[in-house]
């Protein structure tokens, strides 16, 4: 067929919100490591507009679109590199676990590196 499997694209989500995230000043592996926090999904919606072709570049662009102290959602849009063609749209919703597995709260040192925008 020549196009991506649509399990892929939640991998582009995963890469978008890591990269987001770190750029914002904030690592997954620290949160982990030094707080005892995960990110855990608890929804995911993907809307396919475009099939991604083999060898298609993409560009995954990500933002929070919500953000509590327990919970932080994330919007994306997958677009082709060369033509700007919108591939996918989707959402993603999260809540922060402790060592424990139970839900708790993103630390106050934290928040405001996840904040809407």
């Amino acid at each position: 067929m020549g196009v991506v499997h649509h399990a892929n694209y939640l991998v582009w989500l995963e890469i978008g919100r890591v990269e987001l995230v770190r750029s914002r000043g904030c690592n997954y592996k620290e949160l982990e490591q030094t707080e005892g926090l995960f990110l855990s999904v608890v929804d995911v919606n993907c809307r396919y507009h475009a099939p991604a072709r083999y060898d298609e570049e993409i560009i995954v662009q990500t933002e929070i679109v919500g953000a509590g102290s327990r919970v932080v959602e994330f919007g994306y849009e997958i677009r082709s590199a060369d033509s700007g063609r919108l591939l996918a749209k989707a959402t993603s919703r999260h809540v922060w676990l402790n060592r424990e597995w139970r839900a708790t709260q993103l630390p106050e040192k934290y928040r405001y590196l996840l904040q809407v925008g």
